[in-house]
């Protein structure tokens, strides 16, 4: 059986020089995070359901979540469960055992829309993750705060 992480998401950054987005999770229990570079789309509906806004029409994702309440699915985790040539891998597990291979950044869209838990390989988490040693939790506190002055129009093009 594979060895599975609670991550939480922290949110998204940008990163230079072309200002890319880039999805930050963590370890709920441990000291790792998992950046991954997403779309500005993605990057967009991440964002407007972590400020709490919107948008006067639903997004692609506010539609997914509408139609996985409609036909009276439940996603019991979003886990992200492998790397493979640079490029991650994710899957919704249904509660009917049913496994949905997604996007990461999908998954993490819906997870923040449903309250799901986000999850990730051990193995991933060692090829991927990021430990962040204690002289540099300060760095990661001036970043939470910056994300809390982010608007979801600095991801647009």
């Amino acid at each position: 059986m594979t060895t599975m992480r609670e991550l939480t998401l922290i949110g998204i950054r940008m990163e230079s020089p072309n200002r890319a987005p880039v999805m930050m999770l963590r370890e709920t229990e441990g000291y790792r995070y998992l950046p991954i570079s997403i779309g500005s789309v993605e990057a967009t509906a991440i964002a407007y359901e972590e400020q709490g806004l919107r948008p006067s029409r639903p997004l692609t994702h506010d539609l997914m979540r509408d139609l996985i309440r409609a036909f009276g699915v439940h996603i019991e985790a979003v886990e992200i469960v492998e790397l493979r040539d640079a490029v991650f891998y994710a899957e919704l597990v249904l509660a009917n055992g049913a496994r949905v291979s997604a996007r990461p950044s999908d998954s993490v869209a819906l997870a923040v829309r449903l309250g799901t838990p986000i999850r990730c390989t051990e193995q991933v988490l060692r090829d991927a993750g990021v430990a962040t040693p204690e002289e540099e939790q300060a760095e990661l506190e001036r970043f939470r705060q910056f994300l809390d002055g982010v608007a979801p129009e600095d991801f647009s093009s």
